[in-house]
């Protein structure tokens, strides 16, 4: 009885995902992937599925839509969604085997999440729903707060989560969400990157307003991460050689998923986030990836961060290691065992680090 109870608990504490689709096998299959995760509902054709929704859109936490079916095609369920503003509420996923460029373009120009092809990769179609459900349940959690407390942190903290549909879809592919400790890691490198550019000459030129937006791009400086293998990327040990070649491929990987995604571009973070992923692994000395940049032809944002990664990095337990003394920390960077950064760069963080080691403060 006690574990008949326990797992009626545990469907009681799952949100409900709607699978619209008209052929049984399919629904069966995205049944099997999510519902571990979901307490599962299905319909079978589009006018089902979008009465469903219409009738209680508060309680879903994810919808997976097909695009041919009879009555209501899944394109047709979009359109009505968009009419009553429901795409900003819930995330719809296109999981189709007509993914042709004109249905992509209109779904994404509507505000669908994604588009996923068939037949699905059982890992993949899991981690691309579940972040971003996760990022639109941190987003409300977060809403809550805010109404609660106006203080300048939570109100930034929403703009992260509200920027546009666009930056969620690079969010919730970003890896930096893969663990309970990488959320942290993530606000970090943005307090950091912000306190170096407000605090010292390294901002200079810069207005607020812009610094802001760095701050914000500075998230996604490992976004491209999500192409590496798990068995790479979570490695304990040390890489091979042919590891280390693809795992520096997260970098040019990251700019062009940021690239593609049109929404984002026409924010004022993406110049910044875009030249952050791809050039964060430079060096002072040329001798970085992903395109030998040296010297002054690093901007100074991505400078910035590529130091903020190497300081958190040092300063953090990771998989591989444990976090190192400060005084460790200071000395691997000062003697450049953690790459090579320009000698104003250094001197402006060490003027500051006494500040920003306050963050590493249990």
């Amino acid at each position: 009885m006690e574990a008949i109870s326990a797992r009626e608990e545990d469907l009681a504490a799952r949100e409900n995902m709607l699978i619209i689709d008209d052929d049984e096998i399919n629904r069966g299959i995205l049944d099997n992937i999510f519902s571990p995760f979901y307490r599962i509902e299905e319909a079978e054709n589009g006018r089902i599925g979008l009465n469903r929704i219409l009738e209680k859109p508060e309680e879903y936490s994810a919808v997976l839509l097909d695009v041919v079916m009879p009555e209501m095609d899944g394109m047709e369920v979009l359109r009505h969604l968009k009419e009553h503003a429901l795409l900003e509420k819930i995330p719809v996923f296109l999981i189709t085997a007509e993914a042709n460029v004109a249905t992509m373009q209109e779904a994404y120009q509507m505000g669908v999440m994604d588009v996923i092809s068939k037949p699905v990769v059982p890992f993949v179609v899991q981690r691309r729903v579940n972040s971003v459900v996760e990022l639109f349940r941190a987003r409300k959690r977060l809403g809550n707060v805010v109404e609660k407390q106006q203080s300048e942190l939570l109100i930034q903290a929403q703009k992260i989560i509200e920027l546009n549909q666009g930056m969620l879809e690079a969010l919730s592919a970003a890896i930096e969400f893969r663990d309970v400790e990488s959320g942290e890691h993530v606000r970090r490198i943005h307090d950091i990157t912000r306190h170096l550019l407000l605090h010292t000459e390294l901002g200079e030129g810069l207005d607020e307003e812009e610094i802001e937006q760095i701050a914000l791009a500075s998230i996604m400086h490992d976004v491209g991460k999500i192409a590496i293998p798990d068995a790479i990327l979570n490695k304990p040990g040390r890489l091979t050689a042919e590891e280390f070649e693809i795992m520096k491929t997260h970098t040019i990987q990251g700019a062009h998923l940021l690239e593609r995604i049109p929404q984002l571009r026409e924010n004022g973070a993406y110049h910044y986030a875009y030249d952050i992923a791809r050039h964060h692994h430079e060096r002072w000395d040329g001798r970085g990836y992903p395109d030998g940049l040296k010297g002054d032809e690093i901007s100074i944002w991505a400078q910035v961060v590529s130091l903020a990664d190497v300081y958190d990095a040092l300063s953090s337990k990771r998989v591989y290691k444990d976090a190192f003394t400060r005084e460790k920390v200071l000395e691997m960077i000062r003697e450049g065992q953690c790459g090579v950064f320009s000698p104003r760069l250094l001197e402006c963080f060490f003027s500051v680090e006494d500040q920003l080691a306050d963050m590493y403060v249990s």
